[in-house]
């Protein structure tokens, strides 16, 4: 019998060195890393890639600017990034850095690959070049006139390149879309892929540039410098050794299990890369999920805006734990969401120091009070409520595994907390104050604490892909040893072994934070020498920013809320400012004119969750039905969409 474990091969992108890294490609890697431990966690041999692309105009650019030479540039760059991912406790296993001649002796040999197959030749180009996305454009694909991908102003660029045939292989990749369902995630990227770029007609792409000379020189023919594409996709192969003399990494860990990205470059890793792949006879990796964006109440960060947020300043103030939670509980993977102060200093109160960290204190402050400090394993007497508190734990796990292979974060984080509520309300049910005062229910009380410590190791198991100090501090609280966080614990509620004694006097793992004082400090740090909006005080009542007539409450209950999920969405021609959307209400689909237009594009709604006002009176607006409303706030001129918790149903009635 074979007993080799079973290879997982996950990556990020290769980060652009183009500046500090920002938490939003903290984002990426802290929730690639939750995967990896995961997979490590469930006894996989796993191998975690992350680095830099470090080649092309703009890092050239860069670098004179910083009067600095090009790889000087990258290597204090990489240098910064490597101590930001170990403050994050990153656990990769490689960072690439592509100007490292592992990387590029294989890329010459790739690319001469592509040459010796004929999915190479050498003609003009002449396009829409955006130099910050490295990237051509048609005229059909700009966005009024500017990047389609970041908004940015393109320039018309005329010169002798390299083009690779994608036309080829279009037939052919529309084919493993079909064949392989889950190879895009969410689906929407997919669709988006499809209509927007391979069904209009796939254009042979780009490969070489002469305009400069930072990066990889075609081989034959040095005045040409290798795309960046070919470049930097390449990584996820060069790195284990492909078409080195030593290519056992590649034998061993491809294809791929999932390469995780940002929704900005799907396109490259959906549309290039397989057909790479395919000209390079290979196989295609499993999956690539991309991620939506972290979203400012002001829209996207920037720093002439004063809302730029980096990892280092919430880890050293707030703990590695905390920010690391938040980026996985706040914001739904796959879907865009919004950093606020507000809300990260409130999901460190409610969720860690409330729920968690005050349920630890409580038990290990019983624990000392009724049992002398050890965990009751004999003499255990039932209680009416220990099979729902059990029965939740097993049900927890259950949804945890299948949440967790769809990298659905939040959703698997919320299922945690609801086991941290259940047990925190098995404390209020079964009163272990009150039982305590007769002798004759010593072994109910005996049960509770018994439940109640195992309640809490099997949260410190579950929670560790997650967080990388808390569960260790569970533990040690608890006076149990580590080897009790193994996967394969769960499934016995009850596997804590006599004779353990907590400490004498537990200590909060996630300390309270002053909201005011906590809210007012990310604000500072975001705006730097701006200064942080004053709050209104609790006794002063704010003005209203305009006089809205009031309602009775029975005027507000004949508004029906719904939740739906915008299942389609697209521009209506000649109407700047509208969107029409295709609405799944779980009893009916409906049709909703919204005009967001100039705050979203059609691809970002698909898949998103938002409240409909269901009950309006059907309207025509430029000639497309319009059946409901869905529901948006607006401040300073930034419109949001109003959305809801991923769990609720279609159809759920919003009160």
């Amino acid at each position: 019998m074979d007993n080799q474990k079973k290879t997982f091969y996950i990556t990020t992108p290769i980060y652009y060195p183009s500046g500090k890294f920002h938490i939003g490609t903290a984002y990426t890697t802290v929730a690639s890393d939750t995967i990896a431990r995961y997979k490590r966690l469930r006894g996989y041999d796993v191998r975690f890639q992350t680095g830099m692309d470090e080649h092309g105009q703009k890092i050239q650019e860069k670098a004179a600017e910083a009067a600095k030479e090009p790889q000087q540039y990258v290597n204090e760059i990489a240098e910064s990034a490597k101590s930001v991912w170990k403050l994050m406790d990153i656990s990769y296993d490689d960072f690439i850095q592509t100007t490292e001649k592992r990387h590029t002796d294989a890329v010459e040999k790739i690319f001469q690959k592509f040459l010796d197959n004929g999915d190479i030749y050498k003609g003009e180009y002449e396009g829409w070049y955006c130099t910050p996305c490295e990237s051509f454009f048609t005229e059909s694909q700009l966005d009024n006139g500017n990047c389609p991908d970041c908004g940015r102003p393109v320039h018309k660029v005329k010169e002798e390149s390299y083009f690779f045939n994608m036309k080829k292989y279009a037939d052919r990749l529309l084919k493993y879309y079909e064949d392989n369902v889950e190879f895009i995630e969410p689906e929407s990227r997919k669709n988006e892929m499809i209509n927007n770029f391979i069904k209009p007609g796939l254009e042979d792409l780009s490969v070489s540039r002469t305009s400069f000379d930072w990066g990889i020189k075609v081989p034959g023919d040095p005045k040409h410098v290798i795309y960046v594409w070919v470049d930097a996709l390449t990584n996820y192969i060069t790195t284990l050794g492909y078409l080195s003399d030593d290519d056992t990494l590649f034998k061993k860990y491809w294809p791929a299990d999932v390469h995780v990205v940002g929704k900005d470059i799907v396109r490259f890793h959906t549309i290039y890369w397989p057909i790479f792949l395919m000209a390079l006879d290979l196989p295609l990796p499993k999956k690539v999920f991309a991620h939506g964006f972290i979203m400012m109440k002001d829209g996207k960060m920037s720093k002439s805006k004063g809302n730029v947020v980096y990892p280092e300043m919430l880890v050293e103030r707030y703990g590695l734990d905390a920010t690391r939670y938040f980026l996985l509980r706040e914001l739904p993977f796959g879907s865009d969401g919004v950093f606020s102060p507000e809300s990260f200093v409130e999901r460190t109160n409610f969720d860690l120091a409330n729920d968690l960290g005050n349920l630890l204190n409580r038990t290990i402050s019983m624990m000392n009070k009724y049992f002398d400090g050890h965990i009751p394993t004999e003499g255990l007497e039932p209680t009416e409520f220990d099979a729902a508190l059990i029965a939740q734990a097993t049900d927890t796990k259950v949804k945890y595994e299948e949440n967790m292979e769809k990298m659905q974060f939040s959703v698997v984080l919320s299922d945690i907390w609801a086991l941290v509520s259940r047990t925190n309300k098995y404390i209020d049910e079964t009163a272990p104050w009150v039982l305590a005062k007769d002798e004759a229910l010593k072994g109910q009380l005996a049960t509770v604490m018994a439940n109640l410590a195992e309640s809490l190791r099997q949260i410190a198991v579950m929670i560790q892909p997650f967080m990388t100090i808390a569960p260790k501090q569970i533990m040690e609280q608890l006076g149990l040893d580590e080897e009790l966080l193994a996967w394969d614990t769960l499934d016995t509620f009850g596997a804590i072994p006599s004779g353990k004694k907590v400490i004498e006097k537990g200590v909060p793992i996630f300390p309270r934070l002053d909201n005011e004082v906590e809210v007012g400090y990310i604000r500072e740090q975001m705006q730097g020498s701006v200064k942080p909006i004053e709050e209104p005080k609790k006794d002063v009542v704010a003005k209203k920013e305009e006089d809205v007539p009031e309602i009775s409450f029975e005027d507000f209950m004949k508004v029906d809320l719904r939740v739906a999920t915008v299942i389609a969405c697209e521009k209506i021609p000649k109407a700047d400012k509208l969107l029409k959307l295709q609405l799944e209400l779980g009893y009916e689909q409906r049709q909703v004119v919204s005009g967001i237009a100039e705050y979203y594009k059609p691809e970002e709604l698909v898949g998103r969750k938002v409240i409909v006002v269901a009950n309006l009176k059907p309207v025509k607006l430029r000639g497309e039905l319009s059946q409901g409303m869905v529901l948006a706030g607006s401040k300073d001129g930034v419109l949001t969409l109003a959305t809801v918790d991923e769990k609720l149903e279609n159809g759920a009635k919003v009160k």
